[in-house]
C-alpha cells in the first residue's frame, strides 16, 4: 500500500502487517508558496514498477516502486508565483496527467501529461483561454492572464470513449467580478480532452463569472444508463453551488441540474444548463449572505455511485457565508483574491450524507453528521457505504436506507476517502483518520 503524508512525503507499507518498508521525502524550500489552501497531499498514481507523487514545490517525481529511489523529478511550474500540488497525479496510457493548485495567487491554470518512463511533458491544456483561442472573448481586457482556473484535483478516463474529463477552478479574483467581466471560461468548468493531445473536445460552465469560489474540481462520475428511454453515456457531479447534474459524457450535453442542498443563488437553469442567477447574490462591501458557503456544498472528498442501488452518495456541507469585496492588486506569488467570506457556526452549518438518485439528483435518505464533513464515502458491492466524521467516527451506513450498521471510534479526524482492496481471497476497508492509517476485514 503506497500513501502520502503532509505535506509531499510517500511511504510504502505491508498489506498484511502495516509496516512501514520504506518512506521518500522531498527537500522543499523554507519560503514554499501555499495560499488559499493547506499543505496537503492526495495521493499517488501507480504504473508499472513507478509510483509517481506531485509535490507542493510544483514538482512531479517518479519512484521505484519497490526501493523509493527517484527514477526522474521535473519541475512542472514555478512555486514562486504560486503554482504548487496537491492532487494525485493520474496514470493511463503511458502517461501522468497533472492539475496544479494556485488559484488564490493569480495563476493560469493548467493540465499537464508527461512522458510516465522519462518525465518528458507530452502535452499542456491551458484553462484559460489567450489571446485569439477560443473562450478568450469571455474575459475582459487583460483579466485572462491573472484568470486562476486551478486544476487542483484529479480527474476521470473514460478508456471506451478515450475521454478525459477535468474540473476547473474558480476564477480570479475570486469575489471580486468586476476585474474580470464576462462569463470566464473554462474556470468552474468540466472539460472532455483527448488524452493522447489535450485538445478540448467539449467542455460545460456550472458556474458563469463565478464570485463565491465555487470551484467545479469535484469528482466527475461516469455513469451508463438509460435516459428517457435510450442508452446514454452519462456523466454527473454533485458541484460545489450545490447542484447536482447529469450531462452526456459523449458531447457535453446538460441534461439536468437539481439542488441537493441549500442554495439561495439561483432559481433554476436554462434549457442549455445556464443557472438562473437571483438578484442581490453578489458578494458586497457590507457582505452579502448566500448559501452555500464558499468550501461549497461538497468539497474535494470523493463521492460514490453504486449500480446496484441507482444512487449517488455524497457527503454534504450545509453552510451559508457572509461574501465580501475589496479591490485588490496582482503581485506574483501573493494573495489575489478580491474579498472573503465569513461562514455561519453553530446551529446553522450541519453535516450530512445523502443518497440522490443518480439520474434526478432526488434525495432519496439522509444520515445526519453533527458538524459539516471532510471526508469522502465509498460504496460497495455488498451493500455498504463507508465515511468518516471530524468528530473521528468511521462509520458504515445501509446503501439502500442511509441507516447505520457499524461504528468505530479512530480517536483523530478523519478528513480522507476510504478505499478496499482484496489480499488472499479476503476484502480490506481502509482509510485514515488522525495520525493513524485503520484497516478493517470481517473475521
Amino acid at each position: 500500500m503506497y500513501l502520502t503524508e503532509p505535506p509531499s512525503s510517500v511511504a510504502a507499507l505491508d498489506l498484511r502487517t502495516g509496516r512501514r518498508l520504506w518512506s521518500w521525502s522531498p527537500v522543499l524550500p523554507n519560503n514554499v508558496v501555499t495560499i488559499g489552501f493547506p499543505s496537503v497531499n492526495r495521493g499517488v498514481a501507480l504504473l508499472d514498477d513507478m509510483v509517481y507523487v506531485a509535490t507542493l514545490n510544483a514538482h512531479l517525481v517518479a519512484l521505484d516502486a519497490k526501493s523509493g529511489a527517484v527514477r526522474w523529478d521535473v519541475e512542472v511550474a514555478d512555486n514562486a508565483h504560486g503554482y504548487a500540488f496537491t492532487l494525485a497525479p493520474l496514470a493511463l496510457d503511458g502517461k501522468i496527467v497533472v492539475g496544479v493548485s494556485g488559484g488564490e495567487t493569480g495563476i493560469r491554470g493548467f493540465i499537464d501529461a508527461y512522458d510516465a518512463k522519462t518525465g518528458d511533458r507530452v502535452w499542456r491544456f491551458y484553462t484559460i483561454p489567450g489571446a485569439g483561442d477560443p473562450g478568450n472573448d469571455t474575459w475582459g481586457g487583460d483579466s485572462w492572464k491573472t484568470g486562476a482556473g486551478a486544476t487542483w484535483l484529479t480527474g476521470t478516463f473514460d478508456p471506451a470513449l478515450n475521454l478525459l474529463y477535468w474540473g476547473i477552478g474558480n476564477p480570479g479574483p475570486d469575489w471580486n467580478g468586476d476585474m474580470r467581466p464576462g462569463d470566464n471560461l473554462y474556470t468552474c468548468s468540466v472539460v472532455a480532452l483527448d488524452p493522447d493531445t489535450g485538445t478540448l473536445k467539449w467542455h460545460f460552465q456550472f458556474t458563469p463569472h463565478d464570485t463565491h469560489d465555487w470551484d467545479a474540481n469535484q469528482i466527475p462520475i461516469l455513469v451508463d444508463a438509460d435516459w428517457n428511454g435510450q442508452p446514454r453515456k452519462l456523466i454527473v457531479t454533485a458541484n460545489r453551488n450545490a447542484f447536482y447534474y447529469v450531462l452526456d459524457r459523449e458531447t457535453g450535453e446538460f441534461l439536468h441540474a437539481e439542488a441537493y442542498a441549500r442554495q439561495t443563488w439561483a432559481k433554476g437553469h436554462e434549457k442549455d444548463g445556464r443557472p438562473i442567477v437571483l438578484p442581490n447574490t453578489e458578494p458586497t462591501e457590507e457582505g452579502t449572505l448566500v448559501y452555500p458557503s464558499l468550501q461549497g456544498a461538497t468539497n474535494w472528498f470523493s463521492p460514490s455511485y453504486s449500480p446496484q442501488t441507482n444512487l449517488f452518495y455524497v457527503a454534504v456541507r450545509e453552510m451559508g457565508a457572509y461574501y465580501f469585496k475589496t479591490d485588490v492588486d496582482y503581485e506574483p506569488g501573493q494573495p489575489f483574491m478580491g474579498g472573503g467570506e465569513q461562514a455561519l457556526s453553530g446551529d446553522d452549518a450541519y453535516g450530512a450524507i445523502r443518497g440522490l438518485d443518480v439520474l434526478t439528483g432526488e434525495k432519496k435518505w439522509e444520515f445526519r453528521l453533527h458538524t459539516p464533513p471532510w471526508a469522502g464515502v465509498m460504496s460497495t458491492a455488498g451493500g455498504l457505504v463507508f465515511g468518516g466524521t471530524n468528530e473521528g467516527n468511521i462509520f458504515a451506513l445501509d446503501a439502500e436506507t442511509g441507516g447505520l450498521l457499524w461504528e468505530f471510534p479512530a480517536g483523530g479526524t478523519v478528513r480522507t476517502n476510504p478505499m478496499s482492496y482484496a489480499l488472499d481471497g479476503k476484502q480490506y476497508i481502509v482509510t485514515a483518520a488522525g495520525n493513524g492509517v485503520f484497516v478493517f476485514g470481517l473475521p
